[in-house]
């Protein structure tokens, strides 16, 4: 069983500091939906980066070890406390992110120390699953300041998941999404509200 974490350490400025993971598509918090999915998966379900808020009970709460160094440094906290060899790593702004998906994912970690979605547009390394082997590399730039999730990925045995396997379980832009602005959101619930 792998552990998970969601990723909850990032400023929103784009969403003037408003916690991305309590906003609500198709009447439920992004981190209620995110919490259903990885409860099917795992027992140890981490918050990470989510001072002084109040975690669902079937969560534990994990500071970032070393705070303001974004994604990286919620990674580094998440392979630090997880119980789990492989680390499901998802970012709180991904309302659709699905438990059947995840569990693919781990399906492919054996030889690997990462496995990333990748579509037409990118990689995907915040809806991933990492070994908690990457903890060496992964404090290594953060202490040498090289904090961009692509450059982790280019040092690590990766197991790149394209689009035609991602297909399987949804449309693999919808999967993948991720609300980074007002825009998007607003875009997510025209959609929602079009499919009622």
């Amino acid at each position: 069983m792998a552990s998970a974490a969601i990723l909850c350490g990032g400023h929103a400025r784009r969403f003037a500091g408003r916690d991305k993971s309590s906003l609500i598509v198709g009447g439920r918090s992004i981190l209620d939906r995110q919490v259903a999915e990885l409860s099917r998966l795992t027992g140890d379900l981490m918050l990470v980066g989510r001072a002084g808020a109040t975690a669902p009970p079937q969560t534990r709460q994990v500071a970032d070890r070393v705070p303001g160094k974004g994604p990286l440094g919620g990674l580094d906290a998440a392979l630090a406390a997880a119980r789990a060899e492989e680390v499901i790593v998802i970012a709180c702004d991904m309302p659709f992110v699905s438990a059947d998906f995840l569990r693919f994912l781990t399906t492919l970690t054996p030889g690997y120390d990462v496995v990333v979605p990748q579509t037409a547009r990118r990689y995907h390394p915040l809806c991933a699953v990492y070994a908690r082997r990457c903890a060496e590399p992964v404090a290594r730039r953060l202490a040498a300041g090289q904090l961009t999730m692509i450059g982790l990925l280019e040092e690590l045995r990766a197991r790149v998941v394209l689009a035609e396997e991602i297909a399987a379980f949804g449309d693999p832009d919808r999967l993948l999404s991720n609300l980074n602005t007002p825009a998007e959101f607003d875009a997510v619930e025209d959609l929602q509200d079009h499919r009622r």
